[in-house]
């Protein structure tokens, strides 16, 4: 029998070097567009949603991203102030924060288009292998959410 707590029998740590190693090779192509990579996935939203002519709430958007408010006020505050996108109370609701692109914001997205090309760029992966984790990996996040997120399991 296999040691359960070995490091390369946990699958958390797989997931967790697999992302580094992901995010640092995102990093040189996002500084390209001045991004972050959680920038560049708040981005990657609203051009979704600018598309389909949908109004972004924060707290939207804090739930297709999964992060919390904390996080997120930051990352849009820095977006804003890189002129990328507006901010602004519901004047009915002023609890309502919504978001839309700026010009800048909206012009961004066609440098964009080039990053996920360049980042398979050289990688010896398949597209029909990386879709299958992907599904994959949605599938598990699916769940674990379903599950109740870091609950633990009943008995």
């Amino acid at each position: 029998m296999s040691d359960l707590l070995a490091l390369d029998n946990q699958i958390c740590f797989s997931l967790y070097a697999a992302n580094r190693a992901i995010t640092s090779r995102y990093r040189p192509l996002l500084a390209e567009l001045g991004l972050t990579y959680p920038q560049y996935l708040v981005m990657l939203v609203l051009w979704e949603r600018a598309s389909a002519n949908q109004p972004t709430r924060v707290s939207d958007l804090g739930t297709r991203l999964r992060l919390d408010s904390g996080t997120l006020t930051p990352l849009l505050k820095r977006l804003a102030l890189r002129g990328l996108i507006h901010r602004e109370r519901r004047q009915d609701d002023e609890r309502v924060v919504t978001i839309s692109l700026t010009d800048e914001g909206a012009g961004l997205r066609v440098q964009a288009a080039q990053v996920p090309q360049k980042l398979l760029c050289g990688l010896d992966v398949t597209p029909e292998r990386l879709h299958a984790l992907k599904q994959e990996l949605n599938a598990v996040l699916k769940a674990i959410e379903t599950q109740g997120g870091g609950e633990e399991p009943s008995a």
